[in-house]
């Protein structure tokens, strides 16, 4: 019988990270979830650290792979459950009830498309900086993320029937585009508004390659939104940017 939940950790040399992910996982009330660990072929204490972490819900992959993404494809290619939820070496749920909280929206909505709700940001200790600078919306649709990524990718739930592989042609935003065309697919979302769900790691690849990240998305958002009015939100992005800072 398929899981309600499919979770997917991927891992490579997280020795200072992955413990507090695999410590959240473990703590969920509710279990009815299967964990897939797929780890790049660590050369650290990684897997050291995971084999410390029993759970006959846990299964372990470890072999060299092209980067987080491939990783993220042979994860969906590996689990069974009915939604799908990517959280990564230093992710964390938010709390111990959160997949509790999740499966009571999924039960109570007649399995919507895609749950999602809210990220805060931790350092690499696991220490609250600060919520996401992005809230994800009251009402999510196809269009919420010709704003920018509104909802974080560990955040967005989505239903498995509904989602596709990740297009390995994007090294850093494929999670953005995955995300819109899980949109394009879903009847029904639904909002935990009020609730974070997730503790987001600060310094994940995306953050250390922002910059060649953010050209990938203006391609993606041209693809799905067309150039000029991406263009014009994006001067509007500066804008927003800027105000911030000052």
């Amino acid at each position: 019988m398929e899981p309600l939940f499919s979770i997917i950790t991927i891992t490579y040399n997280a020795e200072s990270t992955v413990e507090r992910t695999l410590e959240s996982v473990d703590s969920q009330s509710f279990t009815d979830y299967e964990h897939l660990i797929v780890d790049g072929a660590s050369s650290d204490n990684t897997l050291q650290i995971i084999s410390r972490h029993k759970n006959l819900r846990r299964t372990l992959i470890s072999e060299p792979d092209k980067g987080i993404y491939d990783a993220m494809n042979k994860g969906l290619s590996n689990t069974s459950g009915r939604y799908l939820i990517f959280l990564n070496a230093g992710d964390k749920f938010h709390a111990p009830d959160t997949l509790a909280t999740i499966a009571k929206a999924i039960e109570n909505n007649e399995l919507p498309g895609i749950v999602y709700g809210q990220t805060d940001i931790v350092d690499n200790d696991g220490h609250r900086l600060g919520p996401r600078h992005l809230t994800a919306p009251q009402n999510l649709t196809l269009k919420s993320f010709s704003q920018g990524m509104l909802v974080c990718h560990q955040a967005f739930i989505a239903l498995r029937r509904i989602t596709g592989k990740y297009n390995l042609k994007y090294r850093f935003s494929a999670d953005f585009d995955w995300c819109v065309q899980c949109l394009q697919h879903s009847r029904k979302n639904i909002g935990l508004h009020d609730t974070v769900l997730i503790d987001y790691l600060n310094e994940g690849a995306t953050t250390r390659n922002r910059f060649r990240s953010l050209v990938e998305r203006f391609k993606i958002m041209c693809f799905y939104y067309g150039l000029l009015p991406t263009a014009a939100r994006h001067i509007a992005f500066a804008a927003r940017a800027l105000k911030r800072k000052l």
